[in-house]
């Protein structure tokens, strides 16, 4: 805990007067993000590191392997859903990115099981992407973990086209979906191309 009031107390002392007058303005007429991203929860992958985002300019949704379960308006719990709905319809982002990475943990546990006696939330959260994992299975993939990786990103972005607020503005062109993975291993950033490849940027 020390260390983070240290970083704190630095991020007082250099950062907060640099961007002082961003967060005035932020605070005066609220955020205006230029994109949301659906990242995973990994220390290891923070989108506005990734992207040179400064405050205000990205709503980032983090969780478990970076999915987007499909719509369902139910009595349960649904905090992706619902940060999803702020972005999309209260913020009206331009742009939704679903951005995967290696060595996802998450999807690991899919493909192995879990490595952790962890398995009251996050196993079932993982069958969002069982799908993903039986495209990955039977089609023999080389690279099991990374083709899997790939293949949660191109399902969230087909499970955001199920919430008809997400489709309607899709189909109108006001709403454009992305898909991405980064190296964490190579820093690299490949981007989703419509023939379903992910080219380096």
């Amino acid at each position: 805990m020390d260390d983070l009031i240290d970083g704190y107390r630095r991020f007082r002392a250099t950062h907060w007067p640099e961007r002082r007058a961003t967060f005035e303005a932020l605070a005066r007429h609220g955020q205006a993000p230029r994109a949301l991203v659906v990242a995973c929860s990994d220390s290891r992958v923070d989108p506005a590191m990734i992207f040179n985002a400064g405050p205000g300019e990205l709503f980032v949704i983090r969780n478990v392997a970076a999915l987007v379960p499909p719509y369902e308006p139910d009595a349960a719990y649904h905090a992706t859903s619902a940060a999803l709905e702020f972005a999309v319809r209260g913020l009206e982002v331009p742009t939704v990115i679903v951005m995967g990475h290696a060595m996802c943990g998450g999807i690991h546990a899919l493909l192995e099981g879990p490595t952790h006696p962890v398995g009251d939330f996050l196993v079932p959260w993982m069958r969002i992407a069982e799908p993903a994992k039986r495209r990955v299975l039977a089609c023999g993939a080389a690279d099991p973990q990374t083709a899997c990786e790939q293949e949660s990103v191109k399902l969230s972005l087909a499970n955001l086209l199920t919430f008809p607020w997400v489709a309607e503005p899709v189909r109108a062109g006001r709403l454009r979906l992305e898909g991405m993975t980064f190296d964490i291993r190579s820093g690299v950033l490949a981007v989703l191309q419509e023939d379903g490849r992910f080219v380096p940027v």
